[in-house]
């Protein structure tokens, strides 16, 4: 039988190529999209639900799936009330997580970040690490977090720093070797594309991917 997925975040980066693979892919029949403003992109599988996704509740009812892709996420940049980040970068994950429990959905990714630590002093690590521990509390069957370093592509809005660090990361990239490989930048592309391989796969042990086995997974796809 063909499936349903729901994204969170398809109008960012990583999301939009998610969805874009999601329309191609024959295995899925509809496609569920829940944010605050239209992807503007056009198919017959694709349903968007429009409104306030920091009340995900407000869509419990339409909140079914087989699967659920999160790639939601903002920059202390666009969001510089840390309130509001973290209800944004550790709130929606975690209803997502939340709803998926209590939708019996079966399947449930995230995007995290490299250096995720519930403990950590730094803002930014310790919410995705608080993030990571309220979605595996959930216990829900398949879990996958995907943690990747620097995200590169190409992005609609103009983020200076990131194209500075991008173009640093290429020539720091051939330095991390070994088991500094998950340092290496990422491109957007291969996360989507690792994502919808870890969609399929049957393992009921919540996985951790570092940036280099997502590169890995990607990779292997392409094959």
């Amino acid at each position: 039988m063909k499936k349903t997925a729901i994204i969170l975040g398809a109008t960012g980066l990583t999301g939009s190529l998610l969805l874009n693979k999601l329309v191609q892919d024959e295995s899925y029949a509809s496609i569920k999209l829940f944010s605050r403003k239209s992807t503007g992109i056009s198919s017959p599988k694709i349903k968007e639900f429009i409104g306030d996704v920091l009340h995900l509740d407000d869509f419990k009812e339409d909140f079914m799936a087989d699967v659920v892709f999160c790639c939601i996420g903002t920059t202390a940049a666009k969001t510089k009330d840390r309130a509001l980040y973290k209800a944004i970068d550790m709130g929606i994950p975690t209803k997502a997580a939340q709803l998926c429990k209590l939708n019996s959905i079966p399947v449930f990714i995230v995007v995290s970040a490299m250096g995720a630590n519930a403990s950590s002093h730094i803002f930014y690590n310790r919410t995705k690490g608080q993030m990571e521990e309220a979605v595996l509390s959930q216990q829900i069957p398949v879990t996958h977090i995907l943690r990747p370093s620097l995200i590169i592509g190409n992005r609609p809005e103009n983020r200076m720093g990131e194209k500075v660090a991008a173009w640093m990361m290429k020539i720091l990239n051939p330095l991390f070797v070994g088991k500094l490989k998950k340092y290496r930048s990422i491109k957007a592309e291969s996360i989507a594309t690792a994502m919808l391989l870890l969609a399929k796969t049957k393992s009921k042990i919540p996985v951790i991917v570092e940036s280099d086995k997502i590169q890995q997974i990607a990779e292997n796809d392409r094959k």
